[in-house]
C-alpha cells in the first residue's frame, strides 16, 4: 500500500510540535497587520497579536489563491505522490475551492499523482481534531481512500461550540449587529456559537456572564455527544490568549465525563482576527453539529 501525506492549513491551529511529530504539511493563510503580511516566514507571536488587538489593532486575513495552492501542493508531492488535503471550511473561506482547482490541474499534468481535497466544514481545532482522526487512521494502516472516506462520512460529527469575550469582533465580521454588540456588552451578555453543517459560524444562544458561558459549552457537549460519547477519547480546546479559561473548561469536561486526554492550544491569528481575544472553543465528536 502506497503511503500518503496529510496536509492541512494554519487555520487548524495545531501546535507546531504536533505538526512536526506527525509529518503534516501546512498551507499558510496569511493575515495582514498595518499593511504587512504575516504567517509565512514573517510571524507575530500570538501573545503580541492579541495584546495589539486589545489595543485597537484591526487585522485582516486573505485566502490561499490557486497559484499559491498549486505551489504548495507541488512542493508536498516531492515527498509523496499521494496527498490528503483537509482544508478550512468553504463556509468561511474560498481557500478550499482554490486548493481543489489547483489539485485538479496538477493531476492533469501529473497523472501518476493522487490528491484528495476534503472540505472539512471545520475551523480552528475542530479542523485540527479532524486532522488528528486522519492521523490515527493512517497510523492504523488505512489507505488514502479509506481515510478520506472516513473524513467525509464523519466531518459533520465534528462539533464546535464556543464563546467570545468581545462582541465587537463578531460585529466587524458581520456576525452580529452594532446594536447587539453595544447592548450585549453593556449587559454582560456572552454569545454561544457553533459551526453549522454548512461550515458557517452561527449563534445558538446567549447567557449572562463569562463563567456561565464557559459552563454552557460543557452543557452543550453533554447534549450533543449522544452515541459518540465513547468515541471522545481526546477532546480539543482552543483559546484566544486566555489559558486559565481554557483550563477551567478542561477541568469541567474531565469532572463531568472522565475524559483525561486533551489538546489545548491558542487560536492562531487567522481565526483570531475574527473571533478576538478571550474566545474559548470546545471540540468533540457528536451525533450532529
Amino acid at each position: 500500500m502506497e503511503d500518503f501525506k496529510i496536509i492541512t492549513d494554519t487555520t487548524a491551529d495545531l501546535p507546531e510540535s504536533y505538526i512536526r511529530d506527525n509529518g503534516i504539511g501546512v498551507m499558510v493563510l496569511p493575515y495582514i497587520v498595518d499593511g504587512v503580511s504575516y504567517g509565512g516566514e514573517r510571524k507575530m507571536e500570538v501573545k503580541e497579536f492579541y495584546d495589539r488587538m486589545r489595543g485597537g489593532m484591526m487585522p485582516t486575513t486573505s485566502q490561499v489563491n490557486p497559484e499559491t495552492a498549486k505551489e504548495y501542493l507541488n512542493g508536498f508531492l516531492e515527498e509523496c505522490r499521494q496527498l490528503l488535503v483537509l482544508s478550512f471550511s468553504s463556509g468561511l473561506s474560498g481557500t478550499c475551492g482554490n486548493v481543489s482547482l489547483a489539485a485538479r490541474e496538477i493531476m492533469e499534468e501529473r497523472p501518476d499523482c493522487r490528491i484528495i481535497v476534503a472540505d472539512t466544514l471545520c475551523a480552528s481545532l475542530g479542523e485540527g481534531l479532524l486532522v488528528h482522526k486522519a492521523v490515527q487512521l493512517k497510523k492504523a494502516g488505512k489507505s488514502l481512500e479509506e481515510t478520506a472516506q472516513w473524513v467525509e462520512a464523519h466531518k459533520e460529527n465534528l462539533v464546535h461550540v464556543f464563546t467570545v469575550d468581545d462582541l465587537f469582533h463578531l460585529h466587524r465580521g458581520g456576525r452580529v449587529s452594532k446594536a447587539t454588540a453595544i447592548v450585549g456588552t453593556l449587559a454582560g451578555i456572552k454569545p454561544l456559537l457553533h459551526v453549522d453543517e454548512e461550515g458557517h459560524l452561527t449563534a445558538v444562544g446567549k447567557v449572562r456572564g463569562r463563567k456561565k458561558s464557559l459552563q454552557s459549552l460543557v452543557d452543550m457537549m453533554e447534549k450533543q455527544m449522544g452515541s459518540f460519547r465513547d468515541q471522545n477519547d481526546c477532546v480539543f480546546i482552543s483559546h484566544g490568549d486566555c489559558t486559565e479559561d481554557a483550563e477551567y473548561v478542561r477541568q469541567l469536561v474531565q469532572e463531568r465525563f472522565g475524559i483525561t486526554d486533551f489538546l489545548i492550544n491558542e487560536i492562531g491569528p487567522t481565526i483570531g482576527t475574527h473571533s478576538g481575544p478571550g474566545t474559548v472553543a470546545l471540540f468533540f465528536l457528536g451525533e450532529t453539529r
